[in-house]
């Protein structure tokens, strides 16, 4: 095992010179917050809900959405990636003279909705109907596929860059609006028949910035009610584990090695020494975590033979101060050692990798979104740790734009259907959504604004 790191930092803390809204700042963000519609905010979050996205196949909501910018006067556009995959995009003006603010979302779900691709995985025998794209408004909650995370966020960035625009606030710089499809940390879904392989872990995001989608600044909203500047990376990792390719009624006769059974070894090893990397990696705002996410052996309509290898694969989260050669040694060395003490031969490799990021906590971003935070919070700023979640963060700063994360609480008491991982992503408040949004406006006039305006 690799030893303990030394170079670790703590989160930000007191001292940052935070921005303050001047009066006539103020004043605009008083006058925007009064407009934002409360029946937009809904009818943002019930369309985007009622509209199929799994990821790669997002084409059909970017329309939508990019339809909906249009009609806002917010220069709506449809960025086509491919024939099922696309991005929304919009921009609000400002006289060119300030800088640009880029509000991002994804608009992708982590399942698709589908019984055929969702069953029996997400358990139960039928799909809840949390995991269908059938939008239902039950006491100020809107349920279905993806309403918190990530259409509940995106609707929030369309609210209140709206709410701007109609306020007629004078702005220095653009607002960029991205709601980006193939945000979801999946390779691709054999089910569905798609070719690309690439159509999810950030794909949509860089296919933006590599078309001319950049700004000065972003903000990335998803889950989490804080200002975040660092983000955990992520590396996917296969071991193979060899046996002997057998029958059952010659086990008893030739050398018998089931790889299925000595992976059991491997995946108990595995997922413990998940509990001592991440000890050891935590620091700052993160504490990146493991995941044992397949197997695969066999064949099902076979049971009477055992397989030659089981294949184990697995999400390893990665600390922005590491770097994937450090990921890759930290593998390494377990699997020699499990190898070793169980006698086996396991064959591994990288298949995935995508590093951590951070911002700099006194960059301008950052410290505009906490004060944006604090103001409607009514006081100090308190981050949120240990997040083991990875964004889409990494891809806009790995292109160099500095980039906050926020967004909103999930789903809490009074929300329909009991607390689980589901219903956090499909469960969404509106008041949460409209929180979000009267936040994003402060960000935007700290940002775009007259720089003669701003203190």
């Amino acid at each position: 095992m690799l030893g303990p790191r030394t170079h670790l930092v703590p989160p930000a803390g007191p001292g940052l010179d935070i921005p303050r809204a001047s009066s006539r700042q103020q004043e605009w963000i008083d006058s925007a917050r009064a407009l934002l519609d409360d029946a937009l905010v809904r009818d943002l979050v019930v369309e985007a809900v009622s509209v199929a996205s799994p990821t790669g196949q997002e084409a059909e909501l970017a329309g939508v959405l990019a339809a909906r910018l249009e009609s806002l006067g917010l220069e709506g556009r449809y960025q086509p990636i491919d024939a099922t995959q696309g991005n929304a995009t919009g921009r609000l003006r400002g006289i060119g003279t300030g800088d640009d603010l880029l509000l991002y979302a994804p608009i992708d779900t982590l399942t698709t909705g589908d019984p055929a691709e969702d069953l029996p995985l997400v358990g139960g025998p039928t799909l809840r109907r949390d995991m269908l794209a059938t939008a239902s408004e039950e006491d100020g909650f809107v349920v279905g596929l993806g309403a918190s995370n990530p259409k509940g966020h995106g609707a929030a960035i369309v609210a209140a860059v709206d709410a701007v625009r109609r306020a007629g606030i004078p702005l220095a710089g653009d607002v960029v609006i991205a709601l980006c499809a193939g945000g979801m940390p999946t390779e691709n879904r054999p089910l569905s028949g798609l070719d690309r392989r690439n159509s999810g872990q950030g794909s949509g995001a860089a296919f933006f910035l590599d078309r001319g989608g950049w700004a000065d600044h972003a903000i990335i909203c998803k889950p989490g009610w804080a200002a975040h500047w660092e983000e955990v990376g992520l590396a996917w990792f296969e071991l193979r584990v060899s046996g002997t390719y057998n029958y059952v009624g010659s086990r008893h006769r030739i050398p018998y090695s089931n790889p299925i059974v000595a992976s059991a070894d491997v995946v108990r090893d595995l997922d413990a020494w998940f509990l001592d990397y991440a000890a050891r990696w935590t620091d700052g705002l993160v504490a990146p975590q493991g995941n044992i996410g397949s197997i695969d052996a066999g064949w099902p309509h076979l049971l009477s033979v055992s397989p030659g290898v089981c294949r184990i694969r697995f999400d390893l989260r990665t600390n922005p101060r590491m770097s994937m050669m450090e990921a890759r040694r930290e593998v390494a060395a377990v699997v020699a050692d499990i190898a070793a003490r169980h006698g086996l031969e396991i064959e591994w490799d990288m298949v995935l990798s995508i590093p951590g990021s951070y911002t700099d906590p006194d960059e301008w971003i950052v410290r505009s979104a906490i004060a944006s935070w604090e103001d409607r919070e009514g006081r100090p700023h308190e981050p949120i740790v240990a997040n083991s979640g990875a964004t889409d963060a990494n891809i806009l700063r790995a292109h160099g734009i500095p980039t906050a994360r926020i967004g909103m609480q999930r789903a809490g008491e009074g929300a329909p259907l009991e607390p689980d991982f589901p219903r956090g992503m499909n469960v969404v408040e509106l008041a949460e959504v409209r929180r979000l949004a009267e936040t994003l406006i402060h960000s935007i006039v700290l940002t775009c604004t007259p720089p003669t305006e701003q203190n």
